[in-house]
């Protein structure tokens, strides 16, 4: 599935940015690589690690991943929704009111991270069934046009950018 087009997505900081931080030509295949990037990564973090915050009111990592989990979720399926021609347009989410609202410091980290595996394998299944026609179909995401393309190349620009954000911020990675 190739890169979305600029008229495929609000020329936007997070739209754009997080697009632009995917180097793969396949975004299925930058999907299955950083799956084993974020597992290794987080099977590696001692329990201080995972629950580390560099800065007072930031999340952990746990909570990071999941914040991943839940973001591939509501992005998955505004993608689902387009592609099969939903017309009306699709609700907006704020991921901290999200990240507040499921406690992930709380949750089993075995659990969170079984989670992000099952999603991302059940999002890689299906967004390899779209066909190129299906992946450009335009719908409402948050007020703005936008493919389904381009929401799943976003999935794999923000788990590129929080990946980053634990490299340079968490010295983890």
């Amino acid at each position: 599935m190739q890169k979305p087009l600029g008229n495929e997505y609000p020329q936007n900081k997070y739209f754009s940015y997080y697009i632009e931080q995917v180097d793969y030509q396949n975004v299925i295949k930058a999907l299955m690589v950083n799956k084993d990037v974020v597992i290794n990564l987080y099977k590696s973090l001692t329990e201080e690690q995972k629950n580390f915050r560099y800065e007072v009111g930031k999340w952990s990592p746990k909570e990071i991943l999941g914040h991943l989990t839940d973001t591939e979720r509501i992005f998955g399926y505004r993608a689902l929704c387009i592609a099969r021609g939903e017309k009306q347009s699709l609700p907006s989410f704020d991921e901290n009111d999200y990240a507040n609202a499921a406690q992930f410091s709380l949750q089993n980290f075995e659990s969170l991270l079984e989670q992000y595996r099952l999603v991302r394998e059940g999002s890689l299944a299906l967004f390899s069934t779209f066909t190129d026609e299906v992946a450009s179909q335009i719908g409402m995401a948050n007020g703005n046009p936008v493919s389904a393309k381009a929401l799943i190349w976003m999935i794999a620009g923000h788990e590129i950018h929080h990946l980053r954000v634990l490299k340079e911020r968490y010295n983890i990675g």
